[in-house]
């Protein structure tokens, strides 16, 4: 859904739309499971400087890789939004110097108005854990011979200290002894 400065000029637009799973575009490793609801609200701040602000609600079921086993873990993100964009041409008149607080909290747009989309997958992406796991119990992969330890246990013995690290832990513990 593309929303025009034109239209915003005139009134703000509502929406509540349901994006099927593979109309928005996630990086290749993330896959949408359920269809993504939103309801929000797009609203021109200034006119003088074409800010546009979007706030709302989105809920959807993503399918990520869990970054201890590798398995497919599923995350339900909930999340209210509320961003601030502004014309990119205004950002190449500010420089690409000129990054202050403010304009790393603000979007770009162009081509006259945003995408929808584009914003949904930003708050989609931004939503995400920093390591998403399928479970809190979850073994990972033995890092000797690569079997999931959720599915059956190795037996391999855990791998040895580097020897060459050696020298640098017995500087840290005399370091640690002097204070």
């Amino acid at each position: 859904m593309f929303i025009s400065l034109q239209h915003l000029e005139q009134k703000p637009v509502p929406f509540e739309v349901d994006v099927p799973a593979g109309k928005v575009e996630y990086d290749d490793k993330l896959t949408q499971e359920s269809p993504l609801h939103v309801k929000g609200t797009a609203r021109l701040v200034s006119r003088a400087l074409g800010e546009i602000r979007v706030d709302g609600r989105l809920q959807v079921t993503v399918g990520a890789p869990c970054d201890r086993c590798l398995e497919s873990a599923s995350l339900a993100i909930d999340r209210e939004f509320d961003l601030m964009y502004v014309p990119a041409e205004e950002a190449a008149a500010a420089g690409e110097d000129e990054v202050d607080q403010a304009g790393i909290e603000v979007g770009y747009y162009e081509r006259g108005g945003i995408e929808l989309n584009d914003v949904l997958r930003e708050v989609v992406l931004l939503a995400l854990p920093m390591r998403v796991v399928c479970s809190e119990s979850c073994k990972g992969i033995c890092p000797v011979c690569g079997q999931n330890r959720n599915q059956k246990d190795c037996g391999c013995q855990p791998v040895t200290d580097d020897d060459r690290w050696s020298k640098l832990k017995s500087l840290k513990t005399e370091i640690g002894s002097r204070s």
